[in-house]
């Protein structure tokens, strides 16, 4: 590209400058929501001045002995893990360490369905078998629900082959399953239970959030520091408790899946994060906690979007909630999520995390501010107040969608290697009922798979999939712009 064609080109730093400066309300990650004034971004200097290589006195994350050592035992303390591990490669990297390290290639996991596409990944490269527990469905909110423990053990029962338990909790959604008998039920089995806990990085700070998986038993927990607290994106940690996993294999993975340049401002911005947090940041937190209960009390009045709340709880698997989780429905009501997520960010300035078609999310954080709560508040009321509700639509009977796809147990023909690894064709999505899917198909955000590799495709999800096509949501892995079409198992 020549020069002259450059300078007419956006730049993404010119954009990002500019986009800073617009009066959109981050209801999104990172976690810091780009407060300058209050928090860590008070204490940490240019970026520039601080950015280093494995210079002397300042240690190797990939072998530590000394500072990056001291700060990752400190961290564990805080934590009350046996080990912790800085993770400059998001939990992604963490995630991928923890599958690679706990069997051999070819071996078995049990994994929740709903899991994101970076466990997927792990089980490809190790060859692995993946076996699956589906958690419910909530029709009247359009969200995944909690996982049973008594599925979780059938499959333990049934399957001798399984070498641990992986599961997400809390989901995207905020849903928590119940974690303390799931962990019990690996170690009867004598397997550990990693949980992709990346979502609740927040969850010792308050009472008015769940009890962390790393206080329930669990042996693995991989947490983004990044999402839900004032840290820099990408940056996220593992917490080990010794007894059923093998430290020095799951450093080995660290190793391989992380940089060999590991950022120093990332780790520093872990420490220093987390350092508020245990200081400054619980007197903020407490701030927080009320006014978001605050708001959230007051959004339970309107009359056609519906919060998700806590009276979930108990049913449908769902051992707890996560309130910072802003989930409004849209069913009953006679516009999609897309529509809402448009309203908000246009007429009032808000950037939300995700859409669906039938809810939106906001993430909300410690560095939330009274101002923006209130903004998405009003939004939402007054959005609320000019909706009609949709008589054709069946949202009060809900309970009872057992179509929807995560209520479908998908035939699982091959295992992931073999169908991603296999040999291939490309076919029109609307030709592909019955074919064994060759790629992975899901929403981006949040990356949970709708399709996996190995999976034969069903009519009920090539509609869902066709449909999420239509509303114009993020689809990723089908293989053209215009996603018609689908790579698929050749003769499968």
């Amino acid at each position: 590209m020549n020069k002259s064609k450059w300078n007419q080109e956006p730049h993404l730093y010119e954009e990002l400058k500019k986009y800073s400066c617009k009066n959109f309300y981050p209801f999104h990650m990172p976690g810091h929501k780009r407060q300058l004034s209050v928090g860590p971004a008070v204490h940490f200097p240019n970026p520039y001045a601080l950015d280093i290589t494995e210079i002397e006195g300042f240690d190797n994350l990939h072998h530590a002995e000394g500072i990056i050592r001291d700060s990752m035992e400190w961290a564990a303390s805080v934590y009350g893990a046996d080990k912790t591990y800085y993770l400059v490669n998001g939990s992604s990297s963490g995630i991928l360490s923890a599958v690679s390290s706990i069997a051999g290639k070819s071996g078995a996991i049990l994994m929740s369905r709903n899991c994101h596409k970076a466990v997927y990944h792990g089980v490809f490269l190790n060859q692995m078998k993946s076996r699956y527990v589906y958690p419910q469905f909530m029709g009247e909110y359009g969200v995944q629900c909690g996982l049973s423990p008594c599925k979780i053990e059938k499959m333990l029962k049934r399957f001798q082959d399984i070498s641990a338990v992986f599961v997400v909790s809390p989901t995207y959604d905020g849903i928590v399953s119940d974690i303390g008998a799931i962990g019990k039920i690996c170690h009867t089995h004598g397997i550990p239970l990693i949980v992709d806990e990346a979502h609740g990085a927040h969850f010792r700070y308050s009472d008015v959030f769940p009890v962390s998986a790393l206080d329930l038993g669990a042996d693995v927990v991989i947490q983004s520091v990044h999402k839900t607290l004032p840290c820099f994106t990408q940056s996220a940690i593992l917490h080990i408790r010794s007894g059923y996993v093998d430290r020095e294999r799951i450093e080995r993975f660290l190793q391989i899946y992380q940089s060999s340049s590991p950022s120093y401002i990332l780790m520093a911005g872990i420490e220093q994060g987390i350092r508020w947090m245990e200081g400054d940041g619980r007197e903020r937190m407490k701030e927080f906690s009320r006014e978001l209960v605050t708001i959230r009390q007051e959004l339970k009045g309107m009359r056609h979007l519906r919060l998700l709340g806590k009276n979930v709880v108990g049913t449908r698997d769902i051992y707890d909630l996560d309130i910072s989780k802003i989930i409004v429905s849209v069913r009953g009501t006679n516009i999609s999520g897309v529509h809402l997520c448009e309203k908000l960010r246009l007429k009032y300035g808000l950037e939300l995390e995700m859409c669906t078609e039938d809810y939106v999310t906001a993430i909300t954080t410690v560095m939330d501010t009274k101002e923006g709560l209130r903004r998405l508040r009003d939004g939402l009321m007054e959005i609320d107040a000019g909706l009609v509700g949709n008589e054709d639509d069946d949202a009060g009977q809900g309970s009872g969608d057992c179509e929807k796809r995560w209520e479908l147990e998908l035939e699982q023909v091959m295992t992931v290697y073999e169908a991603w690894e296999g040999e291939k064709e490309q076919a029109v999505l609307e030709e592909c009922e019955g074919k064994i899917s060759g790629e992975f198909v899901y929403l981006y955000p949040p990356g949970i798979p709708v399709v996996v590799p190995g999976e034969r495709i069903t009519k009920k999800v090539l509609e869902e999939i066709l449909q999420y096509r239509r509303l114009g949501l993020p689809v990723q892995g089908l293989k053209d712009r215009k996603n018609r079409i689908m790579e698929v198992v050749r003769n499968g």
